[in-house]
């Protein structure tokens, strides 16, 4: 594949299209609030029975959540060593895209009380979602040079904010008619809509899949595939142990991931638990959030092109502080909107940034694409892990989202804390870092 071939870098982008409304519909917006609804509805109350044992209900999302980054965070460094070695991205690529795509069509079964139905699907879907991701992000360096990298990364990031917002507002405006379908509950529609993500995500990654192309690679049979996936990844983990730039930067983007990405995956909970807003008005807010974030992509783009990159991410880090620490205070309506405001601008910026900046000071001469982006995508199902962990049982021990709101505050100060410890060559301030 070419460098910076236009065709190439808008298919790659489509795959942002296809599979962000997991993350919007499924992961932030429709489902977790179905899911609160419909199990409160079935046990009469916030506590559920999974498999015999008893859970608070958002607490038990959130520890799937939990298990399955877990499963990949094991899994990816592997995958993507033999992808490297046996030249097999997209191939592996396909296989995490329609496992996360028929998981969310089997949501539609789940009805309330099948708890450990949704728990499942809901697992295998981000399984999925992030495996997926892994093998995407490691032809960022493959479709594009490192000046090109943040608007790149930006473009995709746009993308699929813009594809995710289309497809919640027709599923948001058809749910809350349901009197267009003869239908007197919207719980059926709700039910759909995790239809037609899955249709969507299988549908449109085909663009993606028809375009993107393996580089080749000599592979010699006489030895282990799965073997040398190995020896990748303890490869390309000895250049990481002499690479300060990306420790401290991978170490960094560790805490500050463990705040992002649990807020993206608990922030629809909190508003229907804590301040007891309804399913239309929540979901309007993830809308004006992942609006919101198109700007935020291109504007921290762009603040990094006159500052640098670190600059930016260091901007936005503080900002996240101060989310953390009002969303202690948010009791109103209102106030839950402010806070919608903010988050949505930075929730972009972070995501985009700290890829193309990830892409920028990884080694540009490398063939070992998959196994440098497994590291990065490896540091960030673990942090998700332990955040969502965090959050999860912060609120089955203290009984309040609220309390763990501080605890992710923290998270984003200690990444600060590693950020301020990168120092970039000289050599590489060309590349806006």
């Amino acid at each position: 594949m070419k460098l910076n071939n236009s065709k190439t870098i808008n298919a790659w982008c489509m795959y942002d299209w296809a599979n962000s409304v997991y993350a919007i519909v499924i992961k932030s917006s429709i489902f977790p609030v179905f899911y609160n609804t419909a199990t409160q509805n079935a046990f009469d109350g916030d506590v559920v029975d999974f498999f015999g044992f008893q859970f608070v209900n958002t607490a038990l999302y959130s520890f799937a959540i939990s298990f399955s980054f877990l499963v990949v965070a094991i899994l990816s460094p592997l995958l993507s060593g033999i992808a490297d070695y046996s030249s097999t991205k997209k191939s592996y690529m396909k296989f995490f895209t329609y496992l996360g795509s028929l998981s969310c069509i089997g949501l539609f079964f789940f009805t309330g009380e099948n708890v450990e139905w949704a728990i499942i699907c809901s697992v295998l879907a981000s399984i999925g979602y992030t495996g997926s991701i892994v093998f995407y992000n490691s032809f960022l360096p493959i479709i594009a040079t490192p000046d090109k990298h943040d608007m790149v990364s930006a473009r995709g990031f746009s993308l699929g904010y813009v594809g995710s917002i289309l497809l919640l507002i027709a599923n948001l405006i058809c749910i809350s008619n349901p009197q267009w379908f003869g239908l007197d509950s919207t719980a059926l529609i709700a039910r759909f809509s995790f239809l037609t993500v899955g249709l969507w995500w299988m549908g449109f990654a085909q663009i993606t899949f028809n375009t993107l192309k393996e580089p080749k690679v000599v592979i010699d049979y006489s030895k282990s595939i799965i073997a040398s996936g190995y020896r990748e990844i303890i490869k390309v983990f000895n250049e990481l142990k002499s690479q300060p730039i990306l420790k401290y930067y991978l170490t960094s983007f560790f805490f500050y991931s463990m705040g992002v990405q649990t807020v993206m995956y608990m922030a629809a909970s909190f508003g229907s638990k804590e301040l007891n807003l309804p399913g239309n008005k929540l979901i309007l807010t993830i809308i004006i959030i992942n609006a919101l974030a198109i700007i935020g992509s291109y504007a921290f783009a762009y603040l990094s092109k006159i500052r640098s990159n670190k600059s930016s991410l260091l901007i936005m880090l503080a900002i996240w502080v101060g989310i953390c620490i009002y969303a202690y205070y948010v009791y109103t309506d209102y106030q839950f909107y402010i806070l919608a405001f903010v988050v949505g601008l930075v929730m972009g910026g972070i995501q985009s940034l700290s890829r193309s900046t990830y892409a920028k000071i990884m080694p540009q001469e490398t063939r070992d694409q998959a196994s440098y982006f497994s590291f990065y995508d490896v540091t960030e199902k673990l942090a998700v892990v332990i955040g969502t962990f965090s959050y999860g049982f912060i609120e089955q021990w203290t009984g309040s989202m609220r309390n763990s709101t501080i605890a992710l505050g923290l998270f984003f100060a200690v990444g600060i804390g590693f950020l301020l410890m990168v120092r970039i060559p000289s050599s590489l301030n060309s590349k806006n870092l």
